[in-house]
């Protein structure tokens, strides 16, 4: 019922929603970035060298990938609410498995768990935001969970350095698992696929009315929406080839291989090793100046948004400009290989994570291509990119950095990781030639 009171109970139940699903994304992030402070533990716990740790942290970027247009279709078929629900448990399994390991095997099937778990919590979020928030909020709304997500990257520094040496890694798994059932309950109850399941109006009428549309109308527009004719219905089939022959999708798709890959390659992964084997830091003194990536993205991510909803009203303009920062920076990450200098770590990490950030406005501009009826199967077509890039380059920065031998101290040289940081560089150069060729429809 189109109702003042109605929009009114819409307007905030999306926020109850928009909480649950923040906390769930909050550990997709976790996850993903706990490595870097974890590695060292691992190694010493099974006597796994670095071949063995980049495998494990492929596999979870492996996962995620192959699970994006899975999950991009399930979100659309069966809704975000059954999604989240049973693949947090999925996660939830994971995580268990990681606190009872007996052998890095165990350890590589937990993380393979947790990663195809997590992978089908991004794509329905998505699909819940473009179902319940306006166009014009789209961005921003996407920026804001992502910077909550990059709080648990936050968190898988520092913080989980202390959980690590306090109480043990596996204790910390355990807890998670634990956990991660209980997000699952929660998101099951409050999660719905779309306003009309709560007796809300929906977000088109919202806006329609907003616009000076008749009432009469806007219920008119509103029932063909919510039963669309079967020749309007896109399905699975036809929706993946639609993305797949648009050109410019494939621009994004390169400059995301890059963008992301790179970043989860040195912050998920090696940029702890780096610190520990090159200049001799402990966990606790390089997890901290880890955070000053996460710092970043948490501002880079909602500013990005604001900035291509509001201010240059462009998705690409904004892409571009942060593409072309951020690879200034791996140029300076690299040129300043083996500086024993945290006051310059931490400022570049900071500027580093924030133009980082800059990626959240890619899901915009893919989603301004394509009808809203495959919202999901196109951002999940998308997001295999970035995933096959961090699963891929964190394996081939462990070959580059293994392939220089090790020092007398046992820990890998610094020309292997100056080498691999370079390598990460020139890959950028290629992303943002890339990210030129895409395009965007208006806002």
């Amino acid at each position: 019922m189109l109702s003042k009171e109605n929009i009114s109970k819409m307007m905030k139940y999306r926020w109850v929603m928009f909480a649950v699903l923040a906390i769930v994304y909050f550990f997709v992030y976790f996850h993903r970035t706990s490595l870097a402070v974890m590695a060292g533990d691992l190694m010493s716990t099974f006597g796994v060298g670095a071949g063995q740790i980049a495998l494990l942290g492929s596999v979870y970027f492996y996962a995620y990938a192959l699970m994006q247009i899975p999950s991009g279709v399930l979100a659309d078929k069966y809704g975000p609410k059954k999604v989240v629900s049973i693949f947090t448990l999925v996660a939830a399994l994971g995580a268990l498995i990681t606190g009872i390991a007996t052998d890095f095997n165990m350890v590589i099937l937990g993380r393979l768990l947790i990663g195809i778990g997590v992978a089908a919590v991004y794509i329905p979020i998505m699909k819940v935001l473009a179902t319940w928030f306006r166009k014009n909020e789209f961005a921003t709304q996407s920026g804001l969970m992502l910077a909550v997500g990059n709080i648990g990257a936050l968190s898988a520094a520092a913080p989980l350095a202390m959980l690590n040496t306090s109480l043990g890694w596996q204790t910390v798994f355990l807890g998670l698992g634990v956990f991660s059932v209980l997000l699952a309950v929660l998101s099951y109850i409050f999660i719905k696929d779309k306003p009309s399941d709560k007796g809300f109006p929906t977000i088109a009428e919202v806006e329609a009315l907003e616009s000076g549309k008749e009432v009469s109308k806007i219920a008119v527009e509103s029932q063909k929406a919510e039963t669309p004719k079967a020749e309007d219905t896109i399905g699975i089939k036809d929706a993946m080839k639609m993305v797949i022959k648009e050109k410019s999708f494939w621009a994004l798709g390169i400059w995301f291989f890059f963008f992301y890959g790179s970043l989860m390659a040195y912050q998920g992964l090696w940029a702890g090793p780096y610190f520990q084997d090159v200049l001799g830091w402990d966990k606790l003194n390089y997890a901290g100046l880890l955070m000053f990536i996460g710092f970043g993205l948490i501002l880079g991510c909602p500013v990005a948004g604001y900035l291509a909803d509001k201010v240059l009203k462009s998705r690409k303009k904004t892409l571009i400009i942060g593409t072309v920062l951020y690879t200034i920076l791996w140029f300076a990450i690299w040129a300043l290989t083996g500086v024993d200098n945290p006051l310059i770590y931490q400022v570049l990490y900071f500027l580093f994570g924030f133009f980082g950030g800059f990626f959240v406005v890619s899901y915009g501009q893919v989603k301004s291509l394509f009808p809203i009826s495959i919202a999901g199967t196109s951002t999940a077509i998308l997001n295999f990119f970035p995933f096959v890039g961090g699963a891929v380059l964190q394996q081939v920065c462990g070959a580059i950095i293994a392939s220089y031998g090790i020092t007398a101290a046992g820990g890998f040289t610094i020309a292997g990781y100056q080498t691999a940081w370079l390598t990460l560089a020139i890959g950028m150069v290629i992303a943002t030639i890339s990210v030129y060729f895409s395009k965007e429809k208006g806002l």
